[in-house]
């Protein structure tokens, strides 16, 4: 799985290769004027013959050779980590573009059926971890690998056979590294899994905070962040542990090798075989060839962090995407003739909700679902919509099925005010303009008005200029009435209003169902209302139930029969009085 991801993740490079490549060349320049500098110093050793013998003006040149290979060092060192944090940056813009276009693009029963705090934790929390664990990974382990291939050849160049002992040494750091680095992934990977649920609560907290003071549950949701933030403390413990085995072990092992190359390098130069110079030039090359391990070594813990993100993130990514019809079709207009034919869906196996629907609605009418909590409206909206997929049957729009008519022509079609309001960050214009962008200052103004919010956005510091977002200070009952200007500036040819008057005063409900009325002549619409005084002069009233349709018809017709709607009537008008 991690090196499903880690692939993954390097395809990745392929769009800024050029800045792999040129990194890569820094690297091997940086490398190898670090590789030249131990030969130099031995030479410069070796010029130091005797007491009052040294070759004063070679050791001179020598040194001024030494400064250029250091400037030469430092400065592709610098381009080096430059471009290294550019290329990863840029991955990892890719990868949120990605995730986030992956997002919006899923079907709603998957945004429904996960913690938008885990998910905002993956989009954001888990990508840094992975571009900071990339980053690390990248600038050690590739100046490793060229540093540890470059140094074997300087090596067998001086003596091969002290190269050799090197050689055969450095296995056993890398096998003991592997192994650790095996038990320590499953251990990151449910600490990412327990962060992303720390996430989700503190989120869910947040959104939620007046529930939690009004019912006095803030003891109750501090223990459960406890509980959570435990529990991450000793996975985090344990992962630390795992991973801080890594860096003692290989440093042991290699300080071994180190030690083996010092004296049988003393030895031969004690037999005149090797020189001071060359003696010391062997000891560097050493301690740069067992370097790189110590260096991948110390980030391990952080890149296999990083290789547990990268499988959360991927998960996201590997969500099917809703599945558009190839023959889909675009409806230039819609009449709004819609037709439920013997529609079956369950949210859940085993759980079925709406069973056998069929309902055949003319142009132009005003339909009103009612219905106990649970009995089916919203999913009947949700089905017409199809922010889900009907399970069984068909849904039809002037005669063509739903399914055949492509997503964002069919949402063009129709137009929607929930019971919960929206708003995103911007001004009051931008905010009204999302249903229709193209739409002048004049026609959003008009829109307003229609819908009573001019009123109490002119009142605003800035008026329409004013920047408002969802936790602005507007009450709700204004934030609603900006999603109804949304739809009044749409102005779709199917209406669904699910409780859109539901959070307004009685007198500004009154005004707005004038203006319905105005904008649903000649229009299909659906009203899913709560008190009943709003929907009576609809064209047909729906009776749900545990999604089966009790009774259809006009107020009248329903209250003469006496039966579940009557019940219902009769109990919200006692209620009432």
């Amino acid at each position: 799985m991690k090196n499903k991801a880690f692939n993954r993740t390097l395809k990745l490079i392929k769009r800024h290769m050029w800045l792999f490549i040129i990194a890569i060349i820094c690297t091997i320049i940086s490398v190898v004027s670090t590789l030249f500098i131990p030969i130099k110093v031995g030479e410069g050793i070796d010029m130091i013959i005797d007491f009052h013998n040294v070759d004063f003006n070679s050791l001179y040149s020598l040194l001024v050779v030494i400064g250029i290979i250091i400037a030469c060092n430092a400065i592709s060192s610098f381009l080096m980590q430059l471009l290294m944090n550019i290329l990863i940056n840029k991955m990892m813009k890719d990868l949120r573009c990605q995730v986030f276009d992956k997002l919006i693009n899923v079907p709603i029963s998957f945004i429904d059926s996960h913690s938008h705090g885990d998910l905002i934790m993956r989009i954001i929390g888990d990508i840094d971890q992975l571009g900071d664990g990339l980053l690390q990974a990248f600038t050690q382990l590739i100046s490793g690998v060229i540093t540890i291939v470059i140094t074997l050849v300087f090596m067998f160049s001086v003596s091969y056979q002290v190269a050799l002992i090197v050689v055969c040494l450095t296995p056993i750091s890398l096998i003991v590294a592997s192994l650790i680095a095996r038990f320590s992934f499953k251990t990151m990977q449910k600490q990412a899994e327990i962060k992303g649920r720390l996430s989700a609560h503190t989120n869910e907290m947040m959104d939620m905070q007046r529930v939690v003071i009004s019912y006095d549950y803030q003891q109750k949701s501090i223990e459960k962040f406890k509980n959570i933030n435990n529990e991450l403390a000793k996975v985090g413990v344990k992962a630390q542990f795992l991973s801080s085995l890594v860096n003692p072990s290989t440093r042991f092992i290699n300080s071994i090798v180190y030690a083996f190359v010092g004296v049988f390098g003393a030895l031969k130069a004690i037999s005149g075989t090797f020189s001071v110079g060359n003696l010391t030039v062997f000891l560097s090359y050493a301690s740069s060839y067992t370097k790189p391990f110590n260096d991948i070594s110390s980030v391990a813990a952080e890149f296999q962090n990083a290789l547990a993100s990268a499988v959360r993130i991927f998960e996201i990514i590997d969500v099917k995407d809703e599945v558009e019809d190839a023959n889909a079709i675009i409806k230039p207009n819609y009449i709004g003739h819609v037709k439920f034919d013997n529609v079956s869906f369950k949210y859940v196996e085993n759980r079925p909700l709406i069973e056998n629907f069929s309902l055949d609605i003319k142009p132009g009418s005003q339909v009103a679902i009612i219905g106990p909590t649970g009995s089916g409206k919203t999913t009947i909206i949700n089905l017409l919509m199809r922010f889900y997929d009907v399970g069984s049957g068909a849904i039809l729009i002037d005669d063509t099925d739903i399914k055949k008519i492509k997503r964002d022509n069919l949402h063009e079609g129709l137009g929607m005010v929930l019971q919960d309001t929206w708003l995103f960050k911007g001004s009051v214009y931008d905010n009204i303009r999302y249903a229709k962008p193209d739409a002048t200052k004049e026609e959003i103004i008009m829109a307003a008005k229609e819908s009573f919010a001019h009123n109490f956005i002119e009142r605003l510091p800035n008026g329409y200029d004013t920047i408002i977002s969802d936790d602005s200070g507007l009450s709700i009952g204004e934030k609603q009435l900006l999603c109804i200007a949304r739809l009044m500036l749409k102005r779709p040819p199917i209406l669904i209003l699910d409780e859109a008057t539901s959070n307004i005063d009685t007198r500004t409900e009154v005004l707005i169902q004038k203006a319905f009325k105005k904008l649903m002549t000649n229009k299909t619409s659906f009203i899913i209302a709560h008190r009943l005084s709003t929907i009576i002069h609809s064209d047909l009233i729906i009776a749900m139930k545990d999604g089966h349709i009790m009774e259809t018809g006009t107020h009248e017709e329903l209250m003469r029969k006496k039966g579940f709607y009557y019940q219902i009537y009769e109990a919200q008008f006692v209620k009432e009085l």
